[in-house]
């Protein structure tokens, strides 16, 4: 710890000013930067964590033109898994509410 270090002062260091700005510890001033900072903060974790969770929840059934989440959701409540829908056949798929017959032959050649 600096010998000049002062726990009843906040510096604030701006990139474009050589000199920081000195805020007291019950400043107005200083909460208001906190909160700001607590916000960019929480708002960069939300938005981190949206990203991450949609890369988890991701799935080769997303880039197939015609299924949607209805269907996606439909095709792996019957199959269970992507490869249970590799493994069955054009017509188990089409049995599926919602999927057709050029949608099924799609499905398949996709996967």
């Amino acid at each position: 710890m600096p010998k000049a270090f002062d726990r009843n002062r906040f510096d604030l260091v701006l990139p474009d000013l050589n000199d920081s700005i000195v805020l007291e510890r019950n400043s107005p001033v200083l909460h208001l930067v906190q909160r700001i900072d607590e916000e960019a903060h929480r708002f960069a974790i939300t938005y981190h964590r949206k990203l991450r969770d949609k890369q988890t929840l991701a799935s080769p059934l997303d880039d197939i033109p015609g299924i949607g989440p209805k269907r996606k959701r439909a095709l792996l409540k019957t199959f269970g898994s992507l490869d249970g829908i590799r493994q069955a056949s054009i017509e188990q798929i089409i049995a599926v509410p919602g999927i057709t017959h050029k949608l099924a032959e799609e499905l398949k050649n996709l996967l």
